[in-house]
């Protein structure tokens, strides 16, 4: 039998704490990221033990948050891997274009740069009419800053070039203003996007999609947690929707694998058979 050490037990304690205060639940995600965020935390507000920082939780008002902002993933970028919007754009798009209406759910879509990006796309294709776009996370502070649509101005020449490499067809500044700080999107292009709260560990299906997008968020679950999460997936997509994931994730550890076709295997779109 394996003993675990003092701090393992003592942010062991730490997440079943934050999660009977908040219900949200961190226990299954993986545990090195989870340490690196804790042990980061403690060096900014210079705690010496885990401890500390359960009695803060405890104690001190609205400390708490400052826990969920940490854990919560929010790396990410406009047509981020533009290989897999590429794929979308030429592969996926022309499948779903016959369909009455599109919906697209934006799992863990963070500070929405992904989500915009999608309203692009859909928007040059012709398609914006009839998609509506579920752009969700569990952090309510950050889906504040996505629903704005403004992102640093020093991140633009990067989200241009992915936008071109994803096959844009317009010049990218035709999307926003800017100032000397910040690009501001047109708010025609989020008109097709719905943004909400939802927590993937919790929550359940809120609508059948026909093109479900997670990406680089499975990778900071434990095996258990991805399974669970896959099958929610699974039964929120609707018969030959499509699934796509991260460059570092893949549907095949999932007990539904065999239920889906490897779409496009390097671009992690999968699509659901049965």
């Amino acid at each position: 039998m394996k003993v675990a050490n003092s701090e393992t037990i003592e942010i062991d304690l730490l997440l079943e704490a934050v999660y009977r205060i908040s219900g949200f639940d961190f226990r299954k995600y993986m545990r090195s990221s989870i340490e690196r965020r804790i042990h980061n935390r403690m060096q900014l507000d210079r705690i010496h033990t885990v401890s500390g920082l359960i009695e803060k939780v405890f104690h001190e008002k609205g400390y708490v948050n400052k826990l969920l902002n940490d854990f919560s993933i929010n790396v990410t970028e406009m047509f981020r891997d533009p290989s897999f919007f590429y794929s979308l754009r030429k592969n996926v798009i022309p499948l779903l274009r016959e369909l009455p209406e599109i919906r697209i759910w934006h799992a863990g879509c963070a500070t929405g740069e992904e989500a915009f990006s999608m309203a692009i796309l859909m928007e040059e294709e012709g398609l914006a009419e009839k998609t509506k776009i579920y752009a969700t996370d569990m952090n309510e502070r950050v889906l504040q800053k996505a629903e704005a649509g403004v992102f640093s101005l020093n991140r633009m020449q990067t989200y241009t070039t992915n936008y071109i490499k994803a096959g844009g067809t317009r010049a990218f500044s035709e999307y926003y203003t800017t100032d000397d700080q910040h690009a501001y999107f047109h708010r025609h292009i989020a008109k097709s996007i719905i943004f909400a709260q939802h927590n993937l560990v919790t929550d359940g299906s809120f609508n059948e999609f026909h093109l479900v997008i997670c990406r680089n968020v499975l990778i900071y679950f434990n095996n258990d947690l991805q399974n669970s999460v896959y099958q929610l997936f699974y039964e929120s997509l609707s018969h030959g929707g499509f699934l796509g994931l991260g460059s570092k994730e893949t549907l095949r550890t999932s007990v539904n694998f065999d239920n889906y076709e490897e779409f496009d295997r390097d671009e992690r779109l999968y699509r659901k058979t049965r």
